[in-house]
Protein backbone atom coordinates (compact mmCIF):
# COMPACT_ATOMS: atom_id res chain seq x y z
CA UNK A 1 0.00 0.00 0.00
CA UNK A 2 1.47 3.49 -1.12
CA UNK A 3 1.30 6.13 1.66
CA UNK A 4 2.12 9.62 0.37
CA UNK A 5 1.02 11.87 3.45
CA UNK A 6 1.05 11.21 7.11
CA UNK A 7 -0.22 13.70 9.40
CA UNK A 8 -1.68 13.77 12.84
CA UNK A 9 -5.16 14.15 13.95
CA UNK A 10 -7.33 15.06 16.88
CA UNK A 11 -10.64 13.57 17.78
CA UNK A 12 -12.93 16.21 17.81
CA UNK A 13 -15.77 16.48 20.94
CA UNK A 14 -17.75 19.11 20.16
CA UNK A 15 -20.30 19.26 17.19
CA UNK A 16 -22.43 22.06 15.55
CA UNK A 17 -21.72 24.84 13.13
CA UNK A 18 -20.84 27.01 16.22
CA UNK A 19 -17.77 24.51 17.51
CA UNK A 20 -16.52 24.73 14.11
CA UNK A 21 -16.34 28.26 13.62
CA UNK A 22 -14.29 28.65 16.61
CA UNK A 23 -11.90 25.49 16.07
CA UNK A 24 -11.09 27.55 12.35
CA UNK A 25 -10.30 30.78 14.76
CA UNK A 26 -8.00 28.54 16.15
CA UNK A 27 -6.13 27.48 12.94
CA UNK A 28 -7.82 24.07 13.02
CA UNK A 29 -9.83 22.69 10.16
CA UNK A 30 -12.96 20.60 11.26
CA UNK A 31 -12.83 17.27 9.20
CA UNK A 32 -15.01 13.82 9.40
CA UNK A 33 -13.49 10.16 8.35
CA UNK A 34 -16.30 7.30 7.51
CA UNK A 35 -16.62 4.04 6.00
CA UNK A 36 -14.75 0.62 6.27
CA UNK A 37 -18.42 -0.67 8.07
CA UNK A 38 -17.47 1.68 10.72
CA UNK A 39 -19.26 4.46 12.49
CA UNK A 40 -17.95 8.34 11.58
CA UNK A 41 -15.62 9.69 13.27
CA UNK A 42 -15.64 13.56 14.07
CA UNK A 43 -11.58 14.96 13.81
CA UNK A 44 -9.71 18.20 14.38
CA UNK A 45 -6.55 18.89 11.77
CA UNK A 46 -3.97 21.30 11.58
CA UNK A 47 -4.46 24.45 9.13
CA UNK A 48 -0.88 25.13 7.95
CA UNK A 49 -0.21 21.61 7.44
CA UNK A 50 -3.36 20.99 5.36
CA UNK A 51 -2.53 23.83 2.78
CA UNK A 52 0.91 22.89 2.50
CA UNK A 53 -0.28 19.27 1.54
CA UNK A 54 -3.11 20.68 -0.60
CA UNK A 55 -1.22 21.93 -3.40
CA UNK A 56 0.68 18.85 -3.86
CA UNK A 57 -2.02 17.21 -6.67
CA UNK A 58 -0.85 13.42 -5.37
CA UNK A 59 -2.93 14.38 -1.96
CA UNK A 60 -6.03 13.98 -3.94
CA UNK A 61 -4.77 11.05 -5.52
CA UNK A 62 -3.06 8.97 -2.77
CA UNK A 63 -3.98 6.84 0.63
CA UNK A 64 -3.03 8.84 3.64
CA UNK A 65 -2.13 7.47 6.74
CA UNK A 66 -4.20 9.39 9.36
CA UNK A 67 -2.15 9.52 13.61
CA UNK A 68 -5.38 9.60 15.64
CA UNK A 69 -3.67 9.75 19.51
CA UNK A 70 -1.83 6.48 19.97
CA UNK A 71 -3.39 4.71 16.79
CA UNK A 72 -2.83 5.06 13.18
CA UNK A 73 -5.67 4.71 10.12
CA UNK A 74 -5.12 4.54 6.41
CA UNK A 75 -7.93 6.99 4.40
CA UNK A 76 -7.93 8.52 1.02
CA UNK A 77 -9.17 12.18 0.80
CA UNK A 78 -12.96 11.98 -1.15
CA UNK A 79 -13.60 15.74 -0.53
CA UNK A 80 -11.72 19.05 0.58
CA UNK A 81 -14.00 22.35 1.03
CA UNK A 82 -12.40 25.86 0.65
CA UNK A 83 -12.99 29.32 1.80
CA UNK A 84 -14.96 31.07 -0.94
CA UNK A 85 -13.12 34.21 -0.69
CA UNK A 86 -10.03 32.82 1.52
CA UNK A 87 -6.79 30.40 0.89
CA UNK A 88 -8.59 28.79 3.76
CA UNK A 89 -9.98 25.07 4.35
CA UNK A 90 -13.53 24.90 6.03
CA UNK A 91 -13.86 21.36 5.99
CA UNK A 92 -12.41 17.60 4.87
CA UNK A 93 -13.88 14.36 4.13
CA UNK A 94 -12.36 10.99 4.69
CA UNK A 95 -12.91 7.89 3.89
CA UNK A 96 -11.33 4.81 5.17
CA UNK A 97 -9.32 2.30 3.82
CA UNK A 98 -9.58 -1.30 4.15
CA UNK A 99 -7.03 -3.88 2.41
CA UNK A 100 -9.23 -6.07 1.23
CA UNK A 101 -11.91 -3.91 -0.21
CA UNK A 102 -11.39 -2.14 -3.32
CA UNK A 103 -12.13 1.91 -2.86
CA UNK A 104 -12.82 4.75 -5.67
CA UNK A 105 -10.45 7.80 -6.25
CA UNK A 106 -10.03 10.09 -8.86
CA UNK A 107 -6.72 9.67 -10.29
CA UNK A 108 -5.07 12.56 -12.61
CA UNK A 109 -4.48 11.84 -16.04
CA UNK A 110 -0.66 12.51 -17.68
CA UNK A 111 -0.42 13.38 -21.51
CA UNK A 112 2.60 12.68 -22.98
CA UNK A 113 4.07 13.33 -27.01
CA UNK A 114 1.65 16.06 -27.86
CA UNK A 115 4.48 18.57 -29.10
CA UNK A 116 5.77 15.12 -31.79
CA UNK A 117 2.39 13.84 -33.04
CA UNK A 118 1.87 14.07 -36.30
CA UNK A 119 -1.80 16.41 -36.03
CA UNK A 120 0.77 18.86 -34.53
CA UNK A 121 3.97 18.24 -35.64
CA UNK A 122 3.25 18.14 -39.21
CA UNK A 123 -0.53 19.24 -39.78
CA UNK A 124 -0.62 22.33 -37.74
CA UNK A 125 -3.46 21.07 -35.19
CA UNK A 126 -3.88 21.95 -31.88
CA UNK A 127 -4.56 19.78 -28.42
CA UNK A 128 -7.76 19.94 -26.61
CA UNK A 129 -8.24 18.83 -23.29
CA UNK A 130 -11.61 17.44 -22.42
CA UNK A 131 -10.73 15.45 -19.12
CA UNK A 132 -8.13 16.14 -16.50
CA UNK A 133 -8.88 13.37 -14.49
CA UNK A 134 -11.35 9.86 -14.41
CA UNK A 135 -12.42 7.99 -10.80
CA UNK A 136 -10.89 4.70 -10.99
CA UNK A 137 -11.59 1.45 -8.72
CA UNK A 138 -8.98 -0.79 -7.15
CA UNK A 139 -7.61 -2.36 -3.94
CA UNK A 140 -5.65 -0.15 -2.05
CA UNK A 141 -2.31 -2.20 -3.19
CA UNK A 142 -3.23 -1.68 -6.18
CA UNK A 143 -3.76 1.89 -6.82
CA UNK A 144 -1.25 3.67 -8.96
CA UNK A 145 -0.26 7.79 -8.71
CA UNK A 146 -1.59 8.31 -11.98
CA UNK A 147 -2.68 7.51 -15.68
CA UNK A 148 -0.55 7.93 -18.54
CA UNK A 149 -1.99 8.60 -22.54
CA UNK A 150 0.10 8.98 -25.25
CA UNK A 151 -0.54 11.14 -28.04
CA UNK A 152 2.45 10.88 -29.77
CA UNK A 153 0.75 9.01 -33.29
CA UNK A 154 -2.37 11.01 -33.30
CA UNK A 155 -3.07 12.58 -36.63
CA UNK A 156 -5.20 15.66 -37.24
CA UNK A 157 -9.15 15.57 -36.10
CA UNK A 158 -8.50 12.11 -34.04
CA UNK A 159 -9.97 12.03 -30.58
CA UNK A 160 -9.12 9.35 -27.89
CA UNK A 161 -11.78 8.12 -24.93
CA UNK A 162 -11.95 6.94 -21.87
CA UNK A 163 -11.53 3.25 -23.38
CA UNK A 164 -7.59 4.33 -24.79
CA UNK A 165 -6.15 5.05 -21.74
CA UNK A 166 -4.00 2.48 -20.60
CA UNK A 167 -4.63 0.93 -17.08
CA UNK A 168 -2.61 -1.11 -14.75
CA UNK A 169 -3.30 -4.37 -13.46
CA UNK A 170 -6.34 -4.64 -10.94
CA UNK A 171 -7.87 -1.00 -11.83
CA UNK A 172 -10.65 -0.21 -13.78
CA UNK A 173 -12.66 2.75 -14.92
CA UNK A 174 -16.53 2.62 -13.27
CA UNK A 175 -17.70 4.71 -16.37
CA UNK A 176 -15.68 3.60 -19.33
CA UNK A 177 -18.80 1.83 -20.74
CA UNK A 178 -19.72 5.30 -21.35
CA UNK A 179 -18.02 6.78 -24.73
CA UNK A 180 -16.07 9.49 -22.96
CA UNK A 181 -13.99 11.74 -25.22
CA UNK A 182 -10.29 12.58 -23.43
CA UNK A 183 -8.34 14.53 -25.63
CA UNK A 184 -8.80 15.68 -29.67
CA UNK A 185 -6.50 17.41 -31.74
CA UNK A 186 -8.25 19.81 -34.37
CA UNK A 187 -7.06 22.23 -36.91
CA UNK A 188 -7.28 25.96 -35.33
CA UNK A 189 -9.99 28.04 -35.54
CA UNK A 190 -9.63 31.13 -38.65
CA UNK A 191 -9.94 34.53 -36.87
CA UNK A 192 -13.12 36.54 -38.16
CA UNK A 193 -12.14 39.63 -40.08
CA UNK A 194 -13.05 43.05 -37.96
CA UNK A 195 -16.69 44.32 -38.98
CA UNK A 196 -16.44 47.16 -40.49
CA UNK A 197 -18.74 49.58 -39.33
CA UNK A 198 -21.24 50.75 -42.13
CA UNK A 199 -21.35 54.89 -41.02
CA UNK A 200 -18.09 54.64 -42.05
CA UNK A 201 -18.83 52.06 -45.65
CA UNK A 202 -22.39 54.72 -46.33
CA UNK A 203 -20.21 58.18 -46.25
CA UNK A 204 -18.73 59.90 -49.56
CA UNK A 205 -14.63 60.26 -49.68
CA UNK A 206 -13.50 63.81 -49.15
CA UNK A 207 -13.81 65.80 -52.52
CA UNK A 208 -16.47 63.44 -53.94
CA UNK A 209 -19.00 64.61 -56.01
CA UNK A 210 -22.93 64.25 -54.27
CA UNK A 211 -24.82 61.58 -55.38
CA UNK A 212 -27.82 62.42 -58.18
CA UNK A 213 -31.14 62.62 -57.05
CA UNK A 214 -32.78 59.06 -56.70
CA UNK A 215 -29.60 57.51 -56.61
CA UNK A 216 -29.12 55.20 -53.43
CA UNK A 217 -27.92 57.05 -50.41
CA UNK A 218 -28.91 60.76 -52.22
CA UNK A 219 -29.20 63.30 -49.36
CA UNK A 220 -33.01 64.20 -49.48
CA UNK A 221 -32.22 67.87 -47.98
CA UNK A 222 -32.04 69.36 -51.57
CA UNK A 223 -35.33 67.65 -53.17
CA UNK A 224 -36.97 68.88 -50.18
CA UNK A 225 -35.82 72.33 -50.49
CA UNK A 226 -36.99 72.86 -54.31
CA UNK A 227 -40.57 71.48 -53.66
CA UNK A 228 -41.89 74.83 -52.12
CA UNK A 229 -40.02 76.86 -54.80
CA UNK A 230 -41.37 75.43 -57.41
CA UNK A 231 -44.49 75.41 -56.12
CA UNK A 232 -44.08 79.03 -55.14
CA UNK A 233 -43.48 80.20 -58.70
CA UNK A 234 -46.44 78.31 -60.19
CA UNK A 235 -48.79 80.08 -58.13
CA UNK A 236 -47.16 83.54 -59.53
CA UNK A 237 -47.75 82.29 -63.29
CA UNK A 238 -51.53 81.69 -62.24
CA UNK A 239 -51.99 84.95 -61.14
CA UNK A 240 -50.98 87.13 -63.96
CA UNK A 241 -52.88 84.80 -66.37
CA UNK A 242 -55.55 85.65 -64.29
CA UNK A 243 -55.16 89.63 -64.01
CA UNK A 244 -57.26 91.81 -66.52
CA UNK A 245 -55.60 93.52 -69.70
CA UNK A 246 -54.85 96.88 -69.63
CA UNK A 247 -57.02 99.10 -71.99
CA UNK A 248 -54.78 100.51 -74.76
CA UNK A 249 -54.91 104.38 -75.94
CA UNK A 250 -56.29 105.85 -72.46
CA UNK A 251 -59.67 107.72 -72.14
CA UNK A 252 -61.67 109.37 -74.47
Amino acid sequence: MRISFTFGADVRGTQGKGASRRLRHTGKVPAILYGAHKDAQSLVLDQQNLLTMIADERFYSSIVRLKIGDSTQEAIIKDVQMHPAKNLVVHVDLQRVVEDEKIRIRLPIHFKGESISPGVKTEGGVVSHMRADVEVSCLPKDLPEFLELDLSGMHLNETKFLADVPLPAGVTIPELSQRNAVVSIHAPRAEEPEPVAVEAAAAPAEGAAPAAAGAPGAAPAAGAAAAPAAADAKKGEEKKEAAPAKKEGGKK
